[in-house]
This record gives structure tokens, sequence and C-alpha cells, in this order.
């Protein structure tokens, strides 16, 4: 819609309906807004013969005013309607639709339904994390009067991101992290010099739209669980009132968006992990919340007699290449970006997004295309999660037209399993850490389409994989059903907790190993809070109920592990000054090519089944600071064997030698300020033991 200066323009009422002055609004703004001398009310559906405009007192659940929309308020599908001499912060409201109830073609009005405003940019009745209230959900108008000032988006590169994946609740709840607003927005702000220190440039936030975590209350051995995760959307424009830290009544997002601001200015992106492929209305059995009320056979993709496809497996999925739930998605990024200046988003389980109608895969997606060009989120990050419940699994095959990156599955699978020692994974661990040309040719996706990852919320933490050879899911109440159960972990020698020093050692050393290995892999690295310190959910892969100690960072392991969080901190650190790692650049001196692969011996690679030793080098020159120009060549070398290997590294020209920054087999695994040099090209690797080398002029 074309700017309009509401200061400028002086609104009269046409009529009055049950008391209050009315007149058509403007039809092309969604949602509920505030304008001078009233608020604007617009909503839309297909196939409603009537619709209803609820008025709530604060926290009243009978109306105190209902106003029809009158049949000449409506244009096309769209009911608009301004409401004059209403204070913002002094109602909240909902929306009544009739309309034909036919539900094997997909329509499921009801007229008793009190519906939430599909645009609705706060929404009440769930602000208290984990009580339950029969208070049905309404909106309120949100007053966008943040103050951005002079503010300024980061806009890195792509290339250059270091990726933290973290849940804001669990973040902060435990009280170890010592802040005084644990679980909220505030708390996170909090850990801000935190994540600097770490050396993060990035952090995604887990679903932070406002979800119900009651939706699903159990209670299993005397533990409450609740949908603790978030993958369970009320409402895609509105954030979740319970991570605020106060009441935020009609400013609702302002904490948020000083978070994001502050972030920002410590230059930190920030992303979000959106839920478009299903809402928690679930399926016939489930709540009427907004869109069933809409426009059911529209915001839904249903079976032939009305039935719900779930290729979430959450009991519905959203119809997201019909036109108008198209449209609704671009809104809300749309909104996202502009109102709150979010930096990327992570889409889940988004080959959804690429469904037609009947569920079939499109070759060309048209929402997938509308993103990818649209000029609003011309700089915004987007990532997809490559595959869904319905078996559809896209690694490596992503529309992308060269916009999408993707977590890139694959890399977690085949680096899991190479660095515990399974055979046969030499050559596809050594295309992963060179960028995994074989799924993604520069040529059609560009250089930054996979996103590496070898943990994340879904699954074992980083300490749990080598602790643990299975699951650990009994707490989540299905008799250890749930969860994945393919996880290429490795408990080192006992399951769970172990007094014993030497499983212990390993167990960091393989922690070490991982993190090398991803930080020296070309693509965008990304790991899961509490990884860099040994946090643990006690072998619960699968902790999306346990709002606990089991998915609470224990920061107590901060001081117990400091010596993992220092690695962390060194290896990122290692990453960011080496822009060979992170993109081909300007040829070295010595002709080496920007990427090789190599074995036991420098420039062979021939792998079969048994090789449990690969060596990658990345070479080329430094492109920023004082050595820029100068040849930059990082070697990483990774034996996965259980005994003692020697490497032998490429030769260099002139009075160069190969100075080992980093060992995993040492206490001290970063050793780049002692002057450690291979001899005479060679490298006794120990068991289970990634090096990293360096070419440096003598």
């Amino acid at each position: 819609m074309q700017n309009i200066d509401m200061k400028k323009i002086h609104l009269i009422p046409f009529e009055v309906i049950n008391g209050f002055e009315v007149r058509s609004g403007f039809y092309e703004i969604n949602g509920a807004t505030a304008i001078p001398g009233g608020v604007n009310f617009t909503i839309h559906s297909r196939s409603a013969t009537s619709c209803e405009l609820l008025l709530f007192h604060r926290r009243e659940e009978e109306p105190y005013a209902v106003i029809p929309f009158p049949e000449h308020y409506k244009i096309g599908d769209v009911y608009s309607m301004i409401v004059f001499k209403l204070n913002i912060e002094e109602f909240e409201y909902a929306y009544r639709l009739d309309g034909p109830y036919e539900p094997s073609r997909g329509l499921v009005f009801n007229k008793s339904k009190c519906l939430l405003d599909p645009y609705a940019r706060a929404v009440t009745g769930q602000s208290v994390w984990g009580k339950m209230t029969n208070y049905k959900y309404k909106a309120r108008v949100v007053k966008d009067d943040f103050d951005w000032g002079d503010f300024k988006q980061p806009k890195l590169p792509m290339e250059d991101l270091i990726i933290y994946e973290l849940h804001v609740r669990g973040f902060t709840k435990d009280s170890s992290s010592g802040v005084s607003f644990p679980g909220t927005f505030d708390g996170l702000k909090e850990k801000i010099p935190y994540l600097k220190e770490l050396g993060i440039n990035a952090v995604e936030l887990m679903p932070i739209f406002e979800f119900d975590e009651t939706r699903d209350r159990r209670e299993v051995n005397g533990n409450v669980l609740l949908d603790y995760w978030g993958y369970n959307p009320v409402s895609f424009f509105a954030p979740n009132t319970s991570y605020s830290a106060g009441a935020e009544y009609n400013r609702e997002g302002n904490e948020l968006k000083n978070l994001i601001k502050l972030l920002n200015e410590n230059n930190i992106e920030v992303f979000l992990d959106v839920v478009f492929n299903h809402t928690a209305e679930g399926n016939e059995l489930g709540p009427y919340i907004s869109f069933k009320g809409f426009d059911n056979n529209i915001y839904y993709m249903l079976t032939p007699d009305g039935k719900y496809y779930n290729f979430s497996g959450c009991g519905n999925t959203l119809n997201c290449n019909h036109p108008v739930v198209q449209q609704l998605i671009l809104e809300c990024l749309r909104y996202w970006v502009t109102a709150y200046r979010v930096n990327g988003f992570r889409f889940d389980l988004a080959t959804i997004l690429g469904r037609n109608e009947d569920g079939s895969p499109m070759s060309k997606p048209p929402l997938i295309q509308s993103l990818a060009f649209d000029p609003i989120l011309g700089n915004t990050k987007l990532i997809a999660e490559a595959w869904d419940a319905g078996g559809l699994y896209q690694v490596g095959s992503f529309p992308s037209w060269r916009r999408w990156s993707e977590w890139n599955g694959k890399y977690r699978d085949d680096i899991r399993a190479f660095l515990k020692g399974d055979g046969g994974l030499a050559y596809a661990a050594s295309c992963r850490i060179t960028g995994s040309r074989d799924l993604y040719d520069p040529a059609i996706r560009g250089n930054n389409a996979s996103v590496n990852f070898i943990n994340c919320h879904d699954g074992f933490t980083l300490y749990d994989l080598y602790s643990y050879n299975g699951k650990h899911n009994e707490a989540n109440g299905w008799y250890n059903r749930d969860g994945e159960n393919q996880n290429f972990s490795w408990n080192c020698g006992a399951e769970g907790d172990t007094n014993d020093k030497e499983i212990i050692k390993l167990r960091k050393r393989m922690i070490k190993n991982a993190i090398t290995v991803l930080m020296c892999s070309r693509g965008i690295p990304m790991f899961f809070a509490g990884d860099e310190f040994c946090n643990t959910a006690y072998g619960n892969n699968n902790a999306y109920c346990q709002d606990n100690q089991v998915s609470w960072l224990d920061w107590n392991l901060l001081k117990k592990n400091k010596d993992i969080f220092t690695y962390f901190k060194e290896i990122i650190s290692f990453r960011k000054q080496h822009n060979v790692i992170r993109r081909d650049g300007q040829l070295c001196s010595m002709g080496f090519p920007c990427i090789s692969t190599h074995g036991v011996k420098a420039w062979q690679n021939q792998y079969n089944a048994d090789t449990k030793v690969i060596g990658v080098m990345f070479a080329g020159k430094y492109d920023k600071g004082e050595s820029a120009g100068k040849d930059d060549i990082v070697y990483m070398g990774i034996n996965a064997y259980w005994e003692d290997m020697k490497l032998e590294l490429p030769d260099l020209e002139g009075n160069r030698k190969w100075r080992i920054a980093v060992n995993t087999m040492k206490d001290n695994s970063f050793i780049y300020d002692k002057a450690v040099f291979a001899d005479n090209n060679i490298v006794t690797m120990g068991p289970r033991t990634v090096i990293v080398a360096v070419a440096e002029q003598i």
C-alpha cells in the first residue's frame, strides 16, 4: 500500500453502530492499526457470510461491545472498518465469523467461536509462562513507537557468520545464569558480553512467535511437561509475551526490539526460527484459534474429504502456496524485518513451503521464489531446514535462486560418523569439510548454501554425543520411543556420567575434534548454546517438553569446563583470522589450489573403506589487515583411528615451515603461541586427534 501520513488525514464517521461511530476503513492495511481518532480493523475471508468485531475490557472473557461489519464495508473478500474514539490501552479485540459448515468441503465456520486476528501484533491470554487458562485468545493494538535512533544493521557477509542457536527461556532460566531476569529477552540481553567473548556473530533464536506451551501439558512421574521448544505457533506476527521480563501493554515487542538493537550494535546478527508449516490448531480434534474460523480450506492442506494432511507431524499443514497464505507469510516476514530489524530467518520443515496444495512437491514453488526476490527481504538471510515429517528430504536440492542456504543434515551425519571411527566415510567427510560441493554446485547455488552443524536443539548436545551410545528419553513419557534412533554417537567407554579420568579426557578430546572440524570447514558453522561448556541433557535427544534442568543451561559447567570454553573461543578466533577457510580468493604464491584433500601422504586422496585419516588444505592470500596480500595456507589433519598415525604435510617452498597451531591431543590444545613445527613435514597424530597447521615464514 502507498504510504499514508495519518496525521494529515482528517477522518469523519459515516454512521453509528451499536453506539460506536464508524466508517469504512483502509482495506489494504491488514490487522488492527491505531490512526488519529480511532482504530482501523481489516480482515478477510473468502467464504464467510458475515463478520463481527468483538471488544473486550482487559482480561474479561465476555465482550463489552459487538460491532457487526456492514455489508457495504466489504470489498471483495475484505472487511474493513474504522471505529472512532477507541483508546488502544483500554480494550482487547477478537472476531466472530459466520458461514457454511460443510466439513467434507473443508468449511467449518462456527459463529460461536471467538477468533484471533491472523494479523494480530500482540496476543493476550498466555503472558504467564506455563499457566493454563480458559481465557480466550484475543489481540491488542500495538503502538509502534520504538526509537531505533541512527541504528545500522551489521550486514555481515554470509560466509563470515558463526551462528549460535539458543532457546530464549532455557538460555538463562537456571539460577546459575546469574541474570536479573531469567528466561526472558532481558535475561538474554544481560549475556551479550558473554556472547562477544565467545566470538559468535549471529544468534538463532528458537521460536519466539506467540505459542501455547500448555497445549499438551502432561505429568510424567510427578514432573510437568510442556511444549517447551515452541514449535506450536498461535500467531505469526506477535512475539511471545511470556518471554518478556515485564508487561508491555500495547508496546508488546519493545523488549525484543531493544535486545535486537543491542545485539546488532555489538555486531551480532539475529535470526528467528520461524514455523510456517503448521499451527497450534491441530487436526479435526484441535481447537479453533484463528485460521480454521477464517478460511479453513484456504489456510490448510486438506484431503479430498476435508481431512488434514499432516506433513508437519503436528496435526495439520499450512497451505503455503495458496496465494492468500503466500501473502500472509510474505507480509509477516516483511513485518519482522521492518518493525523488528531481524537479520535473517531459519524456516522449520521448509520443504513444506515447496509443497503444492495437494501436498506434492513443486519444482518452482512460488512462495520460496517470492521470498528469494522480495525487495524488502533483499539483505535478509534465508535458511531452510530442507526436510519435513512427510519424508520429503531436499538437502542439496532445495529451490534456492542462489538466495537460500540450507541446514546441511548430511554434514552432521557424515562428520559425526567419521569422527567416531565408522568405516567408508573418508570421502564423504572430505566433501563435507570442503563445502559439500557434491551437493551444492557453486555455479548453481553460490558459495554460501551450506550451513554446517554437528549439533542443534534437535538431538544430542555435543557433550552427550560423546557420553551416550543411545538416547535416554524416558522422562518424555513415551517409553523412549520418541527421538532419533540413528545418532552416530559414542559414549567413549561408559554410558553417561563417569569418574573415569581417561574417559573424561577422551570425551573432551572428541568435543575439541568436532568443533575444530566445524570451524575449519568451508560453509557457515552453527552450534548449539551450551556446547561450549559441555552442557548436558542427560542423554535426552528430544527434550522438546522438558522445561527444567534437562533443557536449561547449567552455567556452573562454564567454570567446571573452562578449558573447553577457552578452546571454543580460540578456534572461533582462528577461523576469523583465516579467510581462506571461509572463501576462495587470490591464489597463494606457491600455486596451491584454493582447496585440496589429502591422506596420510600429501596429495594422495584415494580413500577406501578403511581410511581413517584425511587432510584438507585451504590456500590463498589474506584479504584484510596488516597481512593482506601475504600467503595464508591452513592444513587440517584428522585421525579418526584409535592408534597413532604419521601424517605427511605438503612440501613448502623457500624458508617456510608448517607451524602446528592446534593439536587436540594436548591438554592445552591451542598451541599456536608455542614454536611447534612439523619435522620434515611429518606429524605424528595421536589416536582420535585433529591437528591444524599453518605455513609460516621462518
